[in-house]
């Protein structure tokens, strides 16, 4: 999709001149920062993963005259999140991107606690400490926008990716609501539930997906959305995924998504 001119002003005017993206070392993340700094907002920056950061710093300045921070920080660790906001604490902030978060995958009861707690931290607690700081925020200053990443697994039950799944259901009941609570303070809110998408995420989850959406296809439809809907799902495929759910009852939601997870995690249990 064309991310046009008057789009890429549209979100300068609205929410510049700073955005803070999370998880912008790859995927997602790093799709939207790019678009940003095509958009001309200046970008803090964050990931676990420094040499990657610097990587994208070094070529968002190459390409786009725009100012760059760095916040190597882990947001599963309070620490981290701090670090974040400290960091951004004087600049004019009107945009927050929680990108930042990852999955697990197999049967439940043969995953690590250790893993699926961290995930939690990483997907609900961090987005939740962001999200509500930078909500007050914003709604103080009568303007700002907030993309929280859900998924089209946010909206039944996933066996062989269960908590992975609740994490994302989380995410996407807190943006529908508080898009509700922020709209009379100016503030816009989006859940971006996309598809199985091309990134770290299909390693990090031990997961062999046979289809997938690249960062490049649901970047522009997610920034195209946020202060026009609640929930956007980006990309063509992820479209005819959801929808060809929807006439099912949730029960058999939860068991179709137990055929296609199963078959994305087999190779796990051979």
């Amino acid at each position: 999709m064309k991310f046009s001119d008057s789009e890429k002003k549209r979100l300068k005017t609205k929410y510049g001149t700073w955005a803070i993206v999370t998880g912008a070392s790859s995927g997602i993340g790093l799709e939207l920062a790019e678009l940003l700094a095509e958009a001309g907002l200046n970008l803090v920056i964050n990931s676990r993963h420094v040499d990657r950061l610097r990587e994208v710093e070094k070529k968002l300045k190459a390409h786009y005259p725009i100012k760059v921070i760095v916040v190597d920080a882990d947001v599963s660790e309070s620490g981290g999140i701090d670090k974040i906001i400290q960091s951004a604490k004087e600049l004019n902030v009107g945009l927050l991107v929680a990108s930042a978060g990852y999955g697990t995958s197999g049967l439940f009861i043969n995953t690590s606690i250790h893993a699926e707690i961290n995930m939690l931290r990483v997907n609900c607690e961090a987005l939740l400490y962001l999200t509500h700081h930078y909500a007050q925020l914003f709604a103080n200053q009568k303007r700002g926008g907030i993309i929280l990443m859900s998924s089209m697994v946010a909206f039944q039950g996933v066996p062989y990716s269960a908590n992975y799944a609740a994490t994302k259901a989380y995410v996407q009941t807190l943006a529908e609501a508080i898009s509700e609570e922020l709209k009379p303070f100016g503030v816009d809110v989006l859940a971006a539930a996309p598809g199985p998408v091309e990134s770290g995420f299909a390693q990090r989850s031990n997961m062999k997906m046979n289809m997938s959406l690249t960062p490049a296809q649901v970047g522009v439809p997610i920034l195209k959305a946020l202060g026009r809907r609640t929930t956007v799902l980006p990309g063509l495929l992820t479209k005819i995924l959801v929808y060809s759910l929807m006439t099912a009852p949730r029960w058999g939601k939860t068991k179709i998504m137990g055929k296609v997870m199963g078959g994305f995690t087999e190779h796990q249990r051979k």
